[in-house]
């Protein structure tokens, strides 16, 4: 079952079992469509949701079925109807390219008008679209600060804390029943933590890739893998590659 699949299941009740961590000292839940919810904070965290990415293809030529910001906003709506967040705060690449934004579907900037009615909303900007937003609720930053943490695009090199970033898309392997299965995961070391991409046309880089060098003690380094319906831990020595 996909992240799609599960959150019109659910349609958004309480009772999806996410998983407890902490980034610099600061409670947290890992939900598994993809979510990172704090709590004492009111804060839902999301990232790379890639918006009009099957348009911005389109833009050049290549012809992909244009399903997915429908598809990402449904989920996003899911786990805001079931935490509903004071804040959310979304990560960078927000939108697939420079102009999605400003062509973005009157339609779909109901859908997120109607999901930020009530709070505030942050998009934070990425590399994909460094420039922001266009007409929609909340305000665009390059970084936003909140109780001891730093929520950025594209991680800092080293080792940081309190640092909560998207941009690599952190997937992770691991062997069930003589068969490996790959998925994309929170990575934490309890210092810092990269987000999962939540747009559904996205793809992982492995926690083992070169990018990934250096930023986390892999001691202490734990993969929340996203499953069918639940979360699963793994510790980062026990992951395969």
């Amino acid at each position: 079952m996909n992240r799609l699949a599960l959150a019109r299941e659910l349609n958004g009740v309480a009772t999806l079992p996410g998983v407890e961590t902490a980034v610099h000292g600061v409670a947290a839940v890992c939900d598994p469509l993809g979510a990172l919810y704090m709590p004492d904070a009111g804060i839902l965290v999301v990232s790379d949701l890639h918006l009009e990415k099957g348009a911005a293809f389109a833009r050049r030529g290549m012809m992909l079925p244009p399903y997915d910001t429908l598809a990402t906003l449904t989920v996003l709506s899911a786990v805001i109807t079931r935490y509903d967040p004071k804040l959310v705060v979304s990560l960078g690449d927000n939108f697939h390219d420079r102009v999605g934004s400003a062509h973005l579907p009157e339609a779909f900037r109901s859908l997120i008008a109607e999901m930020a009615r009530g709070r505030e909303w942050i998009w934070i900007n990425g590399n994909h679209d460094p420039a922001g937003t266009v007409d929609l609720p909340g305000a665009s930053v390059d970084e936003m600060h909140y109780g001891g943490l730093t929520f950025r695009h594209e991680p800092k090199g080293g080792l940081q804390k309190g640092e909560i970033a998207g941009h690599l898309h952190p997937a992770a392997t691991v062997r069930r029943r003589e068969k490996s299965v790959r998925r994309p995961c929170f990575a934490t070391d309890g210092a810092r933590l990269l987000m999962p991409a939540f747009g559904v046309m996205t793809g992982g880089l492995d926690l083992r890739h070169k990018a990934m060098k250096g930023l986390f003690d892999h001691n202490a380094l734990i993969a929340h893998l996203l499953g069918r319906d639940r979360i699963y831990s793994v510790r980062f020595g026990n992951l395969v590659g």
